[in-house]
């Protein structure tokens, strides 16, 4: 093998165990909860020979059509400049032509969007909880350890998200490797015992369950979906490790071992219906047990860092695509700009967790609200996805139908299975969703109500400036950057500063930031500088919606001109909203929420990593 040869595949291994740690995280630790709950929980069938190969056949089939194909096979090509999830799937959507149907379309990705942090609560929380419930298995009396055991797991998590995942991501892939080979080879040992579990391949078996159990059987999808719910994180992490690694890691490792781990399961039922109270732990000997609970703790901590991870990008994304308004957000990494920290997402998570598992006590009762927040965006995803393959792709619109259609349909017999459980806890994944919605929605059109009205009050930049010099306004040596979104207009710092002052600086130069719909713009087009004569020139920057925006370095860039940052001040606008609509109605609630997230989001300053002892900010009263 060739030095080239040798460092492909040494490169190929570890994207393939990254992937293991990072993308396939949460659908990894389903067997620790998904066939108890759908056989012996509140609304299991009960545990015999026909609905246990029923169920076994619905979980395969599931995780085929479901994972494999859908996922790994189609929805893997819609990519965003190698980035996944439902915001960069909505931002692919041409909505050139204005229209209705695509911008109503949009709105649904972007509530899809907001389901995940629903979701991003839940699965901490239930993954933990279903982990340390083995010690109940150990011995019963450390049973009442549980929940405690599992909130100091978790304020260990979110406490130490921090320092990043750099320290600790090289080991998540080997954990999550040895994991899959430990539910493999329990699951094998048991098929061993009772191959006759082997059947359930059949689809047969889960059409005659569905005839024996009726609206039971139905009722049962919704714990059936448990097995599938990483689809939607596996999509979301692929810019972290590539399609091939995905595929790879999902075809050769992940989906024979979560296969033989819920053969291995079902031939434990067959043969010791009993089992049931923890199928998982019983699969392994009585003397393993212990050993199995702290490898379930760690791949349960390392799914959910996975998932806490994706929100932390998730919500960097929506900020740039404004979305949400500004927040901290730090990085914890030099050398990979994906690692990055949002303190008000982190804690925020920690103590929806900590709620949750104190609210509702048990796995199985969690798994209650666990469903319905994940197969409502997996319904968005498949509308989204059949768009951009005609869009993008190039499908014709008869074959993204023919192959949507069928996906829809077996997402929508999922959520409506997961729509029972909106009143035993599915309600507080919607809850979460309907409010993260609701302030996505207020920003953003506050927003372009915002923008519409400086727009309105706007002057063309050269056309003041030149009034100014012919004025014999003074100029003072420097340079003064003006912040303001509407290329060429004067912003209104700017004639504030004429007005009170009485000066300009010898050159002044406006920058507009603009966000593509691109997770990354390349340095050498980030920022196109135009002369418009008199000293003014005009900045134009663009970034990435998954980079951070880093209006100084690209400042500093710049060869030609060269600014010089010591000698330069930066002049940024502060609008004091007032409202405008009239008190009591509807519209008068969200102008107060916009102002309230207006007044509260991290200055342009700080966001832009401009050098604060250069900055002076000018107020101006707006009314909405």
């Amino acid at each position: 093998m060739s030095e080239t040869d040798s460092a492909e595949h040494g490169n190929a291994t570890r994207l393939l165990l990254a992937a293991l740690g990072i993308v396939f995280g949460d659908i990894a630790t389903s067997p620790l909860y998904a066939l108890r709950e759908t056989l012996g929980g509140g609304d299991g069938v009960g545990v015999n020979e026909a609905n246990v190969l029923g169920v076994l056949s619905l979980v395969l089939w599931s995780l085929v059509v479901v994972i494999a194909i859908k996922y790994v096979a189609l929805v893997l090509r819609a990519d965003n400049h190698g980035e996944g999830g439902i915001l960069a799937l909505t931002t692919l959507l041409d909505r050139s032509s204005g229209s209705r149907r695509l911008s109503g379309l949009a709105v649904i990705g972007l509530f899809g969007t907001a389901l995940l942090y629903g979701d991003g609560a839940i699965t901490p929380s239930i993954s933990v909880l279903s982990a340390v419930e083995g010690l109940g298995v150990v011995r019963p009396a450390l049973q009442p350890w549980v929940i405690p055991l599992s909130i100091a797991i978790l304020v260990a998590l979110f406490s130490v998200q921090r320092w990043g995942t750099g320290v600790i991501g090289a080991a998540f892939g080997p954990v999550m490797l040895v994991w899959f080979v430990v539910i493999a080879a329990l699951g094998l040992w048991q098929v061993v015992q009772a191959p006759e579990v082997l059947s359930a391949v059949d689809p047969r078996h889960g059409i005659r369950y569905f005839a024996a159990n009726g609206f039971a059987g139905f009722r049962s999808l919704g714990a059936v979906f448990l097995v599938v719910t990483g689809g939607e994180a596996l999509y979301a992490d692929m810019g972290h490790v590539g399609v091939k690694a995905i595929r790879r890691g999902w075809f050769g490792i992940v989906m024979p071992s979560l296969a033989l781990a819920y053969l291995g399961q079902g031939a434990l039922l067959v043969r010791v219906p009993e089992a049931i109270d923890n199928p998982f732990y019983r699969m392994g000997p009585t003397w393993a047990t212990g050993a199995l609970v702290v490898l379930a703790t760690a791949a349960t901590v390392i799914a959910s860092q996975a998932l806490i991870s994706g929100a932390f990008s998730l919500t960097m994304q929506a900020v740039q695509v404004d979305q949400l308004p500004r927040v901290t957000i730090r990085r914890t990494s030099r050398e990979h700009a994906g690692q990055i920290y949002v303190p008000v997402v982190n804690w925020a998570l920690m103590v929806a967790c900590i709620a949750l598992v104190i609210g509702f006590g048990s796995s199985s009762r969690l798994a209650a609200a666990y469903g319905v927040a994940v197969t409502a965006t997996m319904v968005v995803t498949t509308l989204l996805f059949a768009v951009v393959a005609v869009q993008r792709l190039g499908w014709s619109r008869r074959k993204a139908a023919l192959i949507a259609t069928p996906l829809l349909l077996v997402d929508l017999a999922f959520f409506g299975a997961n729509l029972l459980k909106v009143p035993q806890g599915g309600w507080f994944p919607l809850l979460v969703a309907a409010i993260v919605f609701l302030v996505m929605r207020t920003w953003h059109e506050g927003r372009v109500r915002l923008a519409r009205r400086q727009r309105a009050d706007g002057l063309p930049a050269r056309q003041v400036l030149r009034q100014a010099v012919a004025s014999g306004v003074p100029r003072v040596p420097g340079t003064a950057f003006y912040l303001h979104p509407r290329r060429g207009q004067t912003p209104p710092a700017l004639l504030v500063n004429l007005r009170t002052h009485h000066v300009l600086h010898q050159q002044v130069v406006l920058v507009s930031v603009e966000v593509e719909s691109v997770p990354r713009v390349p340095r050498a087009r980030q920022a196109t500088i135009t002369d418009l004569g008199d000293g003014l020139l005009q900045m134009d920057v663009r970034f990435g919606f998954a980079q951070r925006s880093d209006l100084a370095r690209v400042i500093r860039d710049q060869d030609d001109p060269v600014f010089d940052l010591d000698d330069a001040v930066f002049v940024l606008g502060r609008e004091y909203l007032v409202p405008g609509a009239p008190p009591g109605t509807l519209a008068r609630l969200r102008e107060r929420l916009f102002i309230r997230l207006h007044r509260n989001a991290t200055d342009a300053a700080t966001w832009y990593r401009l050098p604060t002892e250069r900055v002076v900010e000018v107020g101006a009263r707006i009314e909405l």
